[in-house]
C-alpha cells in the first residue's frame, strides 16, 4: 500500500512541476495588449525605492528606446516630464491605483508605463551590481494592467587580465572593483530596460505586430545575470 502511495505522490509532484513550468504564449500572458491594441505610450517618472538617489533619472532617460523599438509611439520623455512636474504629477506612486483618464486626455496616450526600482546595490568587492526593477503597463482607457514584469538583474562587472597566479588574481580583483565603481548608471539602466522589455508584445509600428501572438512569453518574475563583457 505504501508503495502505491509513494508512486502516486511522485506522479503528483512531477505533474505539479510540469504544470508550473509550462510556457504560455504572449496572446495569453498579455491578452489585454492584443485586445486594446495600444498605439502610444506615456513613460511615467520611475518610482525609486532604492538607496540610489540618481537611479530615477537614469532609468527615465533610457525607457523610451526599448518601447519605441517594440513598435510604439512614445510621448517625448523630456516634454512629458516637464508637464508632469508642472501639474504636480511627478510622483508616479500616487497614480498607480488611480484612474489614468487624465493622462489620456492630456497626452493622448493609450497606456502609461510605470517602473519601480526596488533595489540598486553595488558590491565593489564582488564586482556585481544588483538591480531589482518592476515594470507595469496600465491602460489609460480601461485602467487595466496590460503588462507586468519583475526582474532581479545581477550585472557582472568583473574584469580578467587573462594571467595566472596570485598576482594576476589580485590584479583581476582590483580591476573588477574599479570597473564596478565606474559602472555608468545610464548604461546599466539601458541594459535592464532593454532586456526586461524585450518581452513586450510588438506595437503597430513593428512588422511583427500581431505576428508574435504565438511566441512564448517570458517569466513574469525572473532572475538574470548580465555581463559587462
Amino acid at each position: 500500500m505504501r508503495y502505491y502511495l509513494s508512486i502516486s505522490l511522485i506522479v503528483i509532484l512531477l505533474f505539479a512541476s510540469c504544470t508550473t513550468s509550462t510556457k504560455i504564449t504572449k496572446s495569453t500572458a498579455y491578452k489585454g495588449m492584443y485586445d486594446e491594441q495600444p498605439l502610444s505610450v506615456l513613460v511615467m517618472p520611475p518610482i525609486n525605492r532604492s538607496t540610489n538617489i540618481e537611479a530615477k533619472e537614469f532609468f527615465h532617460a533610457t525607457l523610451n528606446v526599448p518601447i519605441a523599438n517594440a513598435g510604439f509611439y512614445v510621448v517625448p520623455p523630456f516634454l512629458s516630464m516637464e508637464i508632469l512636474k508642472r501639474e504636480s504629477a511627478y510622483d508616479s506612486e500616487l497614480f498607480l491605483t488611480q484612474s489614468l483618464e487624465k493622462f489620456n486626455e492630456i497626452f493622448d496616450a493609450d497606456i502609461a508605463l510605470f517602473s519601480i526600482i526596488h533595489k540598486w546595490d553595488k558590491n565593489t568587492i564582488g564586482a556585481k551590481v544588483n538591480v531589482d526593477i518592476e515594470y507595469i503597463l496600465k491602460s489609460t482607457i480601461t485602467n487595466e494592467v496590460l503588462y507586468t514584469r519583475y526582474g532581479s538583474i545581477i550585472y557582472d562587472a568583473s574584469v580578467s587580465t587573462g594571467g595566472d597566479g596570485i598576482y594576476a588574481l589580485l590584479a583581476d580583483i582590483a580591476l573588477s572593483a574599479i570597473n564596478t565603481a565606474a559602472t555608468k548608471y545610464v548604461d546599466l539602466a539601458r541594459v535592464c530596460n532593454g532586456y526586461t522589455l524585450s518581452d513586450l508584445p510588438k506595437g503597430k509600428y513593428s512588422p511583427l505586430h500581431n505576428i508574435d501572438k504565438d511566441d512564448y512569453a517570458g517569466a513574469k518574475k525572473f532572475t538574470k545575470r548580465l555581463s559587462a563583457k
